[in-house]
């Protein structure tokens, strides 16, 4: 895989292929929004609707939705888009008025990190749009508390898209910023120090060390024995420790809330984004009063539509689904009963199957050769898609199956008969799903 290409990305010059109608979709977009974006797929999908954990097409076909970390809570959740229309019918302005939404749900989600139990005040809530601007405020922070520029990600990390996080964000195929030093992952205290050491040695002070807590794009790797380690020597070097939880937040490894809770990590600063809103822009960060406390004297934040209104109600709601449906410990039960699944079909193509809750990672091999196959992976992607189920592939040589389900999926018979048709290049069961 090309640094230029993106895992799963749709080739135009295959656009011959689609129907008329696909084809033209395709070029009016291409001609309105230009070459930056990419669409998924070798045939891109058209969606109209969603429900719960499908989407549907013009035809009204459903897809069963095993990709998206956005709609966690589900599709259109009732009580979602009940909450929004019901603020939006009411009030929806910037956060330098006062209102109460706002101010309850920064309680509520305080009171969910680990780093607020020490006493009320020991961390505060600040609100963003989406997740690079979570990360990028996240950095400006740690700059300002630390009077460093040295940052640490690891070798595929994906952070986001504004120039400050773009330069983070190996797996981009963007120069890195030369205040920036990667780490492979699962990051161990050794690569760490070592490359705390080569940013002294150029004269960079360290301001922090970043990693998504499940490393995602580094292939889905959900174990990560020296984290505390890591914290510690971060620390010890003046830096801070984020933890981005824009992947494995709002419950979706299933023993825990948040990523960084399954290592027993007390971050600095925790960032949020994607699920937050169950589809709504709003994203943030939690941060340590003592991290916070000069640059909320010395620096003015103001984001527009940061945590307005309509989007804190969305967020609110979220909260009440993953409570009233127990869904952190469903994505448990149900992630536990896929990966057992998913590892028993001994496929010649399937290597090792790792992950936490609903978020599940499967290397895709040659079986010839035992070497990981991006292209052996694709085609399974393609062929699930095919079958409308709707998953991805991530990892460095794009060889690894990216299989997020919302989190109200739930156990069906027969789950996984079309990874294992579409792994073999056949399909016994159209439209059957992963999960049902």
């Amino acid at each position: 895989m090309n640094s230029d290409q993106m895992v799963n990305a749709f080739d135009a010059s295959r656009a011959g292929d689609l129907s008329p109608s696909v084809r033209d979709l395709i070029a009016r977009r291409e001609r309105a929004l230009g070459g930056a974006y990419r669409l998924f797929y070798a045939s891109p999908v058209h969606f109209v609707r969603g429900e719960g954990v499908y989407l549907y097409d013009p035809d009204g076909r459903a897809y069963l939705d095993a990709y998206n970390n956005v709609p966690s809570v589900g599709h259109s959740h009732p009580r979602v888009t009940g909450a929004v229309t019901r603020q939006l019918q009411a009030l929806n302005t910037h956060t330098r008025y006062l209102t109460d939404g706002v101010v309850d749900y920064a309680e509520r989600l305080l009171a969910t990190h680990s780093m607020t139990k020490a006493a009320a005040g020991a961390a505060h809530a600040m609100f963003t749009c989406t997740g690079s601007e979570a990360n990028d405020l996240a950095l400006r922070i740690a700059r300002h508390h630390t009077g460093g520029t040295g940052v640490i990600v690891t070798a595929n990390a994906y952070h986001g898209v504004t120039a400050a996080v773009a330069e983070v964000s190996p797996s981009l195929g963007i120069p890195l910023g030369p205040h920036v030093r990667t780490v492979p992952a699962p990051p161990r205290a050794d690569d760490v120090a070592a490359a705390i050491a080569d940013l002294a040695g150029q004269g960079i002070r360290l301001a922090a060390f970043l990693a998504d807590s499940l490393f995602s794009s580094d292939g889905v790797l959900p174990g990560a024995a020296e984290l505390r380690q890591v914290r510690d020597l971060v620390r010890a070097a003046g830096g801070l420790y984020i933890a981005d939880e824009v992947q494995s937040g709002f419950g979706r490894t299933g023993s825990h809330l948040w990523g960084y809770q399954r290592h027993g990590l007390d971050p600095d600063i925790v960032t949020m984004g994607k699920p937050m809103g169950n589809g709504m822009p709003i994203a943030g960060i939690v941060a340590r009063h003592e991290v916070l406390e000069d640059f909320g004297r010395t620096a003015r934040y103001f984001n527009t539509f940061g945590g307005n209104p309509v989007c804190v109600a969305a967020a609110t709601a979220v909260l009440d689904v993953l409570e009233s449906e127990d869904l952190p410990a469903n994505a448990a039960a149900t992630g536990a009963y896929l990966k057992a699944e998913i590892t028993g079909l001994r496929a010649d193509s399937l290597a090792e199957v790792r992950g936490a809750g609903l978020y599940l990672g499967v290397d895709v091999i040659d079986p010839a050769t035992g070497k990981p196959s991006g292209d052996r992976a694709a085609a399974i992607v393609n062929g699930m898609r095919d079958r409308r189920v709707l998953i991805s592939a991530t990892g460095p040589l794009g060889h690894t199956l990216k299989i997020r389900p919302l989190l109200p999926s739930q156990r069906r018979p027969a789950p996984v008969g079309p990874v294992r048709g579409a792994q073999a290049t056949r399909l016994t069961r159209p439209g059957a799903g992963m999960l049902g």
